[in-house]
Protein backbone atom coordinates (compact mmCIF):
# COMPACT_ATOMS: atom_id res chain seq x y z
CA UNK A 1 0.00 0.00 0.00
CA UNK A 2 1.40 3.37 -1.04
CA UNK A 3 1.53 6.56 1.01
CA UNK A 4 -1.86 7.94 -0.11
CA UNK A 5 -3.92 4.92 1.04
CA UNK A 6 -2.06 4.90 4.37
CA UNK A 7 -2.81 8.60 4.78
CA UNK A 8 -6.49 8.11 3.92
CA UNK A 9 -6.76 5.28 6.45
CA UNK A 10 -5.02 7.40 9.09
CA UNK A 11 -7.41 10.32 8.49
CA UNK A 12 -10.45 8.04 8.70
CA UNK A 13 -9.30 6.38 11.92
CA UNK A 14 -8.30 9.73 13.40
CA UNK A 15 -11.71 11.21 12.56
CA UNK A 16 -13.51 8.35 14.31
CA UNK A 17 -11.30 8.64 17.39
CA UNK A 18 -11.71 12.43 17.44
CA UNK A 19 -15.50 12.25 17.17
CA UNK A 20 -15.83 9.93 20.17
CA UNK A 21 -13.20 11.81 22.16
CA UNK A 22 -15.01 15.11 21.50
CA UNK A 23 -18.19 13.74 23.09
CA UNK A 24 -16.31 12.39 26.10
CA UNK A 25 -14.28 15.56 26.64
CA UNK A 26 -17.33 17.76 26.10
CA UNK A 27 -19.06 16.08 29.03
CA UNK A 28 -16.06 16.69 31.29
CA UNK A 29 -15.61 20.28 30.10
CA UNK A 30 -19.30 21.07 30.52
CA UNK A 31 -19.27 19.93 34.15
CA UNK A 32 -16.08 21.82 34.98
CA UNK A 33 -17.09 24.93 33.08
CA UNK A 34 -20.42 25.40 34.86
CA UNK A 35 -19.86 23.71 38.24
CA UNK A 36 -16.07 24.01 38.63
CA UNK A 37 -16.11 20.31 39.53
CA UNK A 38 -13.35 17.92 38.42
CA UNK A 39 -15.15 14.60 38.00
CA UNK A 40 -12.46 11.93 38.35
CA UNK A 41 -15.16 9.25 37.90
CA UNK A 42 -15.85 10.49 34.36
CA UNK A 43 -14.06 7.50 32.82
CA UNK A 44 -16.10 5.07 34.92
CA UNK A 45 -19.29 6.64 33.60
CA UNK A 46 -17.88 5.82 30.16
CA UNK A 47 -17.13 2.24 31.21
CA UNK A 48 -20.58 1.83 32.76
CA UNK A 49 -22.20 3.11 29.58
CA UNK A 50 -20.29 0.53 27.55
CA UNK A 51 -21.19 -2.28 29.95
CA UNK A 52 -24.86 -1.31 29.94
CA UNK A 53 -24.78 -1.13 26.14
CA UNK A 54 -23.46 -4.71 26.06
CA UNK A 55 -26.07 -5.90 28.59
CA UNK A 56 -28.95 -4.16 26.81
CA UNK A 57 -27.91 -5.49 23.39
CA UNK A 58 -27.66 -8.98 24.86
CA UNK A 59 -31.11 -8.85 26.50
CA UNK A 60 -32.91 -7.12 23.64
CA UNK A 61 -34.56 -9.43 21.05
CA UNK A 62 -34.61 -8.46 17.41
CA UNK A 63 -30.95 -8.58 16.42
CA UNK A 64 -28.01 -6.15 16.60
CA UNK A 65 -29.88 -3.14 15.22
CA UNK A 66 -32.69 -3.33 17.78
CA UNK A 67 -30.13 -3.97 20.52
CA UNK A 68 -28.10 -0.92 19.50
CA UNK A 69 -31.14 1.38 19.44
CA UNK A 70 -32.19 0.13 22.88
CA UNK A 71 -28.64 0.58 24.22
CA UNK A 72 -28.54 4.12 22.82
CA UNK A 73 -31.54 4.91 25.01
CA UNK A 74 -30.93 2.77 28.10
CA UNK A 75 -27.20 3.40 28.72
CA UNK A 76 -27.25 7.26 28.73
CA UNK A 77 -30.48 7.25 30.78
CA UNK A 78 -29.09 4.85 33.39
CA UNK A 79 -25.72 6.61 33.63
CA UNK A 80 -27.52 9.95 33.81
CA UNK A 81 -29.67 8.62 36.68
CA UNK A 82 -26.53 7.55 38.55
CA UNK A 83 -25.02 10.99 37.94
CA UNK A 84 -28.17 12.61 39.31
CA UNK A 85 -27.91 10.58 42.52
CA UNK A 86 -24.19 11.38 42.74
CA UNK A 87 -24.82 15.11 42.44
CA UNK A 88 -27.71 15.13 44.90
CA UNK A 89 -26.36 12.76 47.55
CA UNK A 90 -22.61 13.38 47.30
CA UNK A 91 -21.46 16.56 45.57
CA UNK A 92 -24.20 18.79 46.95
CA UNK A 93 -23.56 17.61 50.51
CA UNK A 94 -19.90 18.67 50.28
CA UNK A 95 -20.95 21.97 48.67
CA UNK A 96 -18.92 21.26 45.49
CA UNK A 97 -15.68 21.93 47.35
CA UNK A 98 -12.87 21.36 44.79
CA UNK A 99 -10.57 19.26 46.98
CA UNK A 100 -13.39 17.26 48.56
CA UNK A 101 -14.96 16.69 45.13
CA UNK A 102 -11.77 15.15 43.76
CA UNK A 103 -11.50 12.78 46.73
CA UNK A 104 -15.20 11.89 46.56
CA UNK A 105 -15.17 11.12 42.84
CA UNK A 106 -12.01 9.03 43.23
CA UNK A 107 -13.93 6.95 45.74
CA UNK A 108 -16.89 6.77 43.35
CA UNK A 109 -14.51 5.60 40.63
CA UNK A 110 -13.51 2.53 42.63
CA UNK A 111 -17.09 1.80 43.70
CA UNK A 112 -18.38 1.81 40.11
CA UNK A 113 -15.41 -0.21 38.90
CA UNK A 114 -15.83 -2.92 41.53
CA UNK A 115 -19.59 -3.05 41.02
CA UNK A 116 -19.06 -3.56 37.29
CA UNK A 117 -16.58 -6.35 38.04
CA UNK A 118 -19.04 -7.99 40.43
CA UNK A 119 -22.12 -7.83 38.21
CA UNK A 120 -20.62 -8.12 34.72
CA UNK A 121 -17.41 -10.09 35.30
CA UNK A 122 -13.83 -9.54 34.22
CA UNK A 123 -14.08 -10.77 30.62
CA UNK A 124 -14.20 -8.36 27.69
CA UNK A 125 -17.70 -8.07 26.23
CA UNK A 126 -18.05 -7.89 22.43
CA UNK A 127 -20.99 -5.98 20.99
CA UNK A 128 -22.13 -6.51 17.42
CA UNK A 129 -22.38 -3.42 15.22
CA UNK A 130 -25.96 -2.57 14.17
CA UNK A 131 -25.00 -3.05 10.53
CA UNK A 132 -22.01 -4.46 8.67
CA UNK A 133 -21.97 -2.33 5.51
CA UNK A 134 -18.48 -1.62 4.18
CA UNK A 135 -17.44 1.25 1.94
CA UNK A 136 -15.05 0.06 -0.74
CA UNK A 137 -12.17 2.34 -1.68
CA UNK A 138 -9.76 1.49 -4.52
CA UNK A 139 -7.20 0.28 -1.96
CA UNK A 140 -9.24 -1.13 0.94
CA UNK A 141 -12.69 -1.52 2.43
CA UNK A 142 -13.74 0.57 5.41
CA UNK A 143 -16.43 0.03 8.00
CA UNK A 144 -19.60 1.98 7.28
CA UNK A 145 -20.42 1.84 11.00
CA UNK A 146 -17.28 3.83 11.85
CA UNK A 147 -18.42 6.59 9.51
CA UNK A 148 -21.83 6.43 11.16
CA UNK A 149 -20.07 7.05 14.49
CA UNK A 150 -18.63 10.28 13.07
CA UNK A 151 -22.04 11.42 11.78
CA UNK A 152 -23.83 10.53 15.02
CA UNK A 153 -21.18 12.29 17.15
CA UNK A 154 -21.41 15.36 14.94
CA UNK A 155 -25.20 15.43 15.31
CA UNK A 156 -24.94 15.23 19.12
CA UNK A 157 -22.27 17.96 19.20
CA UNK A 158 -24.43 20.23 17.04
CA UNK A 159 -27.37 19.55 19.34
CA UNK A 160 -25.34 20.54 22.40
CA UNK A 161 -24.11 23.68 20.62
CA UNK A 162 -27.70 24.63 19.75
CA UNK A 163 -28.86 24.17 23.35
CA UNK A 164 -25.96 26.21 24.74
CA UNK A 165 -26.14 29.08 22.24
CA UNK A 166 -29.77 29.26 21.09
CA UNK A 167 -31.98 28.33 24.06
CA UNK A 168 -33.01 29.98 27.31
CA UNK A 169 -31.52 27.15 29.34
CA UNK A 170 -28.20 27.63 27.56
CA UNK A 171 -28.28 31.29 28.57
CA UNK A 172 -29.02 30.29 32.18
CA UNK A 173 -26.07 27.90 32.11
CA UNK A 174 -23.75 30.63 30.84
CA UNK A 175 -24.94 33.05 33.52
CA UNK A 176 -24.41 30.38 36.21
CA UNK A 177 -20.94 29.67 34.85
CA UNK A 178 -20.04 33.36 34.92
CA UNK A 179 -21.14 34.10 38.49
CA UNK A 180 -23.06 31.74 40.79
CA UNK A 181 -23.91 34.46 43.34
CA UNK A 182 -25.30 36.83 40.71
CA UNK A 183 -27.33 34.01 39.15
CA UNK A 184 -28.81 33.18 42.57
CA UNK A 185 -29.62 36.85 43.18
CA UNK A 186 -31.57 36.95 39.91
CA UNK A 187 -33.66 33.95 40.96
CA UNK A 188 -31.91 31.28 38.89
CA UNK A 189 -32.18 27.86 40.60
CA UNK A 190 -28.44 27.18 40.60
CA UNK A 191 -28.71 23.77 42.27
CA UNK A 192 -31.15 22.60 39.59
CA UNK A 193 -28.81 23.88 36.87
CA UNK A 194 -25.95 21.96 38.49
CA UNK A 195 -28.01 18.76 38.54
CA UNK A 196 -28.93 19.08 34.87
CA UNK A 197 -25.34 19.87 33.84
CA UNK A 198 -23.86 16.94 35.77
CA UNK A 199 -26.44 14.56 34.32
CA UNK A 200 -25.82 15.92 30.81
CA UNK A 201 -22.05 15.47 31.17
CA UNK A 202 -22.50 11.84 32.25
CA UNK A 203 -25.04 11.14 29.50
CA UNK A 204 -22.68 12.54 26.85
CA UNK A 205 -19.84 10.25 27.88
CA UNK A 206 -22.29 7.31 27.95
CA UNK A 207 -23.35 8.13 24.38
CA UNK A 208 -19.67 8.09 23.38
CA UNK A 209 -19.32 4.67 25.02
CA UNK A 210 -22.36 3.25 23.20
CA UNK A 211 -20.98 4.45 19.87
CA UNK A 212 -17.48 3.02 20.41
CA UNK A 213 -18.32 -0.31 22.05
CA UNK A 214 -19.03 -2.17 18.76
CA UNK A 215 -15.49 -1.17 17.74
CA UNK A 216 -13.81 -1.58 21.13
CA UNK A 217 -15.06 -4.31 23.48
CA UNK A 218 -16.53 -3.39 26.87
CA UNK A 219 -14.36 -4.14 29.91
CA UNK A 220 -14.54 -3.09 33.53
CA UNK A 221 -11.07 -1.46 33.33
CA UNK A 222 -11.72 0.49 30.12
CA UNK A 223 -12.46 3.79 31.87
CA UNK A 224 -8.85 4.90 32.36
CA UNK A 225 -8.01 5.84 28.76
CA UNK A 226 -11.17 7.94 28.17
CA UNK A 227 -10.54 9.76 31.47
CA UNK A 228 -6.91 10.56 30.67
CA UNK A 229 -7.61 11.53 27.06
CA UNK A 230 -10.53 13.73 28.13
CA UNK A 231 -8.30 15.50 30.65
CA UNK A 232 -5.66 15.99 27.96
CA UNK A 233 -8.22 17.49 25.60
CA UNK A 234 -9.76 19.75 28.26
CA UNK A 235 -6.33 21.02 29.38
CA UNK A 236 -5.20 21.74 25.83
CA UNK A 237 -8.51 23.29 24.78
CA UNK A 238 -8.90 25.32 27.97
CA UNK A 239 -10.62 24.42 31.23
CA UNK A 240 -14.32 25.09 30.83
CA UNK A 241 -14.10 26.05 27.14
CA UNK A 242 -16.61 23.99 25.15
CA UNK A 243 -15.28 25.19 21.79
CA UNK A 244 -11.71 24.54 22.90
CA UNK A 245 -12.52 21.00 24.00
CA UNK A 246 -14.08 20.08 20.66
CA UNK A 247 -11.23 21.60 18.63
CA UNK A 248 -8.58 20.01 20.85
CA UNK A 249 -10.36 16.64 20.58
CA UNK A 250 -10.08 16.73 16.80
CA UNK A 251 -6.46 17.86 16.99
CA UNK A 252 -5.56 15.00 19.35
CA UNK A 253 -7.71 12.46 17.52
CA UNK A 254 -6.27 13.23 14.11
CA UNK A 255 -2.70 13.29 15.45
CA UNK A 256 -3.30 9.99 17.22
CA UNK A 257 -4.75 8.41 14.07
CA UNK A 258 -1.93 9.52 11.78
CA UNK A 259 0.89 8.60 14.17
CA UNK A 260 -0.70 5.26 15.10
CA UNK A 261 -1.00 4.23 11.44
CA UNK A 262 2.46 5.41 10.35
CA UNK A 263 4.41 4.73 13.56
CA UNK A 264 2.87 3.32 16.77
CA UNK A 265 0.08 4.04 19.29
CA UNK A 266 2.71 4.38 22.02
CA UNK A 267 4.38 7.27 20.20
CA UNK A 268 0.98 8.89 19.75
CA UNK A 269 0.38 8.76 23.52
CA UNK A 270 3.82 10.24 24.19
CA UNK A 271 3.17 13.13 21.82
CA UNK A 272 -0.23 13.83 23.43
CA UNK A 273 1.41 13.97 26.86
CA UNK A 274 4.16 16.28 25.60
CA UNK A 275 1.51 18.52 24.05
CA UNK A 276 -0.15 18.90 27.46
CA UNK A 277 3.18 19.79 29.08
CA UNK A 278 3.91 22.35 26.35
CA UNK A 279 0.51 24.01 26.71
CA UNK A 280 0.82 24.14 30.51
CA UNK A 281 4.19 25.89 30.19
CA UNK A 282 3.38 28.27 27.34
CA UNK A 283 -0.33 28.96 27.91
CA UNK A 284 -1.54 27.51 31.24
CA UNK A 285 -5.17 28.49 30.62
CA UNK A 286 -5.27 26.38 27.44
CA UNK A 287 -5.57 27.39 23.80
CA UNK A 288 -9.09 28.79 24.17
CA UNK A 289 -9.35 29.28 27.93
CA UNK A 290 -9.81 32.72 29.47
CA UNK A 291 -6.85 34.01 31.41
CA UNK A 292 -7.51 34.21 35.14
CA UNK A 293 -7.02 37.69 36.57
Amino acid sequence: MSFLPHLLLAVLEGTVAAAVLALSALGLSLVFGVMRVVNVAHGEFFMLGAMLAWWTAKMMPGGPFAGFIAAFIVAPAAVGALAFLTERLLLRRINYDPEATIVATIGLLFVIQQMALTFFGADAKPVAAPFSYRIVFPWFGYSGYKLFVVVASGAVLLGVWWVLSRTRFGLIMRVTQFDRETATAFGIPVNTVYSVVFVAGAALVAVAAVLIVPIQQAHYLMGLDPLLMSFIVVIIGGLGSIKGSVIAAFMIGMTDGVISVFFSPTLASIISTLAVAFVLVVRPQGLFGAETR
